[in-house]
């Protein structure tokens, strides 16, 4: 079937370059959407538009007598537009490319949805006046999103063959096993959230029936364990001699989850003041983006033909053993 976009490819051709660089710009912009979305908790500004989708009753956005805060939501909710732009070209971008790539195409589709999916989960945030646990579930769609935009501009870097791991198959299970714990982090990260304070608004709004102390606590144990692994993973990388990527991505895993743990640390024992808070909002993405970039590194994709049957681990080795 002919679409606008097919017929568009028929007469446009984008650079894999330039493809690349609009797959970048999704994972740019699905980072930076979990700061700005916590800029907005933690200027108070949840209820700065009091309904949704318009920002008031009567207005689609906000009024000058709404002052800062209508004014930081309203914002908030214009970047999600904005993100819808820079997603469409993406999408544009891939479907034009010579040859197509479905897949890399897909991922585009993939992230569309999600932010749909994030802003009708934002709406019902505000229409609920901020109840916690739809506040958790918005900010895991942006976990969501980070994924799909990942996996675009991963794809706009390898070829279309079979993927070929490049350490054992039980490396393989313990990054699998550490992103499980690392997404348990990040969910217990947004429990802590919805029970400690900043709730969004004002003083009166819904939190978590949870004791914030203990809460933490649980937060924290997850984090150690993420250590834990995290180290595992550096050394047996390092202990099997496997590519230089992985064990640069394994290093880079933990440096960013250790950065984060000092930053949690020290927002804890100074009252979890914003600018902290929001660092550390900020560190949870980074930290989900280095744990499966260290995933992805464990194998390759090369492209459709380059190799006649699939390359074994030793082969794929020899470069790094010859470091």
């Amino acid at each position: 079937m002919r679409t606008p976009f097919s017929l568009l490819a028929e007469h446009v051709t984008v650079p894999d370059r330039w493809v690349r660089r609009a797959a970048l710009a999704t994972l740019v912009c699905s980072v930076l959407i979990v700061v700005t979305g916590g800029a907005v908790r933690l200027t108070g500004s949840g209820l700065g538009c009091p309904t949704w989708p318009t920002c008031t009753s009567d207005t689609l956005a906000p009024t000058g007598a709404m002052g800062i805060h209508g004014a930081i939501e309203f914002g908030n909710r214009m970047l999600t537009d904005a993100i819808c732009v820079v997603v469409g070209i993406a999408i544009l971008a891939a479907r034009c490319a010579e040859p197509w790539r479905r897949s890399v195409t897909r991922y585009g589709w993939a992230q569309f949805w999600i932010i749909v999916l994030e802003a009708v989960v934002g709406g019902i945030t505000v229409l609920t006046h901020l109840n916690p646990w739809i506040v958790a579930v918005h900010f895991l769609c942006s976990a969501l999103l980070i994924l799909a935009s990942l996996g675009m501009w991963q794809r706009t870097r390898e070829g279309d063959g079979a993927p070929v791991r490049t350490v054992g198959r039980p490396i393989i299970q313990l990054s699998r096993l550490t992103i499980g714990v690392t997404a348990a982090l990040i969910v217990a990260g947004t429990l802590v959230t919805g029970t400690g304070p900043h709730p969004g608004d004002s003083s009166d709004v819904k939190r978590m029936p949870f004791a914030w102390e203990k809460i933490t606590q649980f937060h924290a144990d997850f984090a150690m364990v993420t250590v834990g692994l995290a180290l595992a993973l550096v050394f047996v990388l390092m202990a099997v001699d496997a590519p230089a990527v992985p064990r640069r991505r394994a290093k880079e895993f933990l440096g960013v989850l250790l950065a984060q743990g000092v930053i949690g640390f020290v927002q804890y024992f100074t009252d979890v003041p914003e600018l902290l808070v929001g660092i550390h909002l900020l560190g949870a993405a980074l930290v989900w983006v280095a744990v499966l970039r260290l995933h992805l590194a464990l194998r390759v994709r090369p492209a459709d033909g380059e190799l006649d049957r699939p390359a074994d681990i030793e082969a794929l080795a020899v470069p790094a053993q010859a470091v």
